[in-house]
């Protein structure tokens, strides 16, 4: 199975999680919020599958290209 990992799109700070590992996710559902520049970004999953690993919590903050999940695809 294919691991994707979901990474920041911009530096900010991680407001929520909406996820947990081990959990099941569908493509566009919510992962977490970041907030970047003064908004709220949503950031959902590309594909449908497990959370394998997160790598962020609330509070946490985050610079762009940082890794905030693993998503393991399912096939």
């Amino acid at each position: 199975m294919a691991e994707h990992i979901v990474e920041a799109p911009a530096p900010g700070k991680i407001l929520r999680v909406h996820v947990e590992e081990g959990k099941p996710v569908a493509e566009g559902d919510r992962i977490c919020v970041l907030e970047a520049l003064k908004m709220e970004l949503p950031i959902v999953a590309p594909v449908g599958g497990t959370v394998k690993a997160l790598h962020m919590s609330p509070g946490q903050t985050v610079e762009a290209g940082d890794p905030l999940a693993v998503i393991e695809a399912s096939p």
